[in-house]
């Protein structure tokens, strides 16, 4: 009978996280490592040292985000999201990737559905096809990997290219951020100079009595497996894994790297057909939320629909069913004062956390 992956012997691994966090003794640890996994997966010299430095520069320009107890699963993930993005012929390739996770890095099933962001059963099935296209069982493939590993010229790490290749991305990153964020911003300073200029006196009404919040409709809430894609909307998609919330919009993002444990509540703005998509990522709570309320930028309010992993009640994305009217968007932009976009609220109709009052600020 030949030997299964539980049984196989596990590749010694380097501690997680060097003293202090410090990228760069991250780097000089790992870089070996990386780069005979990306050699695995790409089976081209080249292309791994390639796919490997690509990696360390994104994980430098995003390092301080890095959770320090979980940083090689986000190496990990974004090594393998990399290699898959630049392929066509992804179905083979993420056969591949399984198998390497698998066999090579010792990883559990559970494990490699969350760096792939699907279920574990899709990860057993490309596991057995993959096996069945190496002709060979999971012990006599890792003794292949382990004569390729050896047969690879180990490198320096190029430090000071990843370091400088980060500083770039990160100032790039920021610079689009101020530029999405003024392109917000602009017409909320002439909806302001409207109103100073005489545009009529303002009410102040927020369309919700005080106390009635508990009189409202609970939230929709839909329990999802690791990795299901939900369509929220025209051309919105997300899903939830152990690490947290991801969509995939105009563009794209996660909040894999939010404490799930502390609470909180998130939001994001998404520009799509039809005005603006308001979403986000609640954590923290004690039980599934009784209700999500969003406000609505022309006075009223709205209860989100909730999506919660199985399992994990505390915490899931929650997202509104129509997006909102650009003028409205505007309109939420200006508000002051101690006014919340977002609160959520517990079981017993109690105010769970609330979003930050500056919440669009980079």
């Amino acid at each position: 009978m030949p030997p299964t992956p539980d049984v196989l012997p596990v590749i010694p691994v380097i501690p997680v996280l060097p003293a202090g966090h410090d990228f760069a003794a991250y780097a000089r640890t790992h870089w070996s490592r990386l780069v005979v996994t990306a050699r695995l997966l790409t089976d081209d010299p080249g292309a791994a040292e390639e796919l490997a430095r690509r990696t360390l520069v994104r994980m430098c320009a995003r390092w301080r985000r890095v959770p320090r107890n979980d940083v090689d699963f986000h190496v990990r993930r974004c090594l393998v999201r990399n290699h898959l993005r630049r392929l066509r012929g992804r179905r083979a390739a993420r056969r591949r990737v399984v198998v390497v996770l698998r066999v090579w890095e010792g990883l559990a099933d559970a494990e490699i559905a969350q760096l792939l962001g699907c279920s574990v059963g899709a990860v057993r099935a490309r596991a057995r096809r993959g096996l069945k296209e190496a002709g060979t069982d999971p012990g006599q493939l890792r003794e292949v990997f382990t004569r390729a590993a050896r047969d690879i010229v180990r490198s320096e790490v190029p430090l000071a290219d990843l370091q400088a290749g980060g500083r770039t991305r990160r100032r790039r990153r920021l610079a689009v951020a101020s530029a999405a964020c003024a392109a917000l911003l602009t017409p909320v300073a002439l909806l302001a100079a409207d109103r100073l200029g005489g545009g009529g006196a303002q009410d102040g009404t927020s369309g919700a009595r005080p106390g009635d919040g508990s009189r409202r409709a609970t939230s929709p809430i839909r329990v999802v497996a690791p990795g299901e894609r939900v369509t929220a909307g025209a051309g919105v998609r997300m899903w939830l894994t152990a690490d947290g919330g991801h969509w995939s919009v105009p563009l794209p993002g996660d909040d894999s790297d939010r404490p799930l444990d502390e609470p909180g509540v998130s939001l994001r703005v998404d520009s799509v057909t039809g005005g603006f998509f308001l979403s986000g990522l609640f954590h923290g709570l004690s039980g599934e939320p009784g209700r999500v309320e969003v406000r609505t930028g022309d006075g009223g309010r709205t209860t989100a629909k909730v999506l919660v992993l199985a399992g994990s009640p505390g915490w899931g994305i929650w997202y509104a069913s129509t997006p909102l009217p650009s003028k409205n968007v505007q309109a939420l932009l200006s508000v002051g004062g101690d006014d919340r976009v977002v609160t959520v609220y517990d079981a017993s109709g109690r105010v769970a956390t609330r979003s930050d009052r500056e919440w669009w600020r980079i």
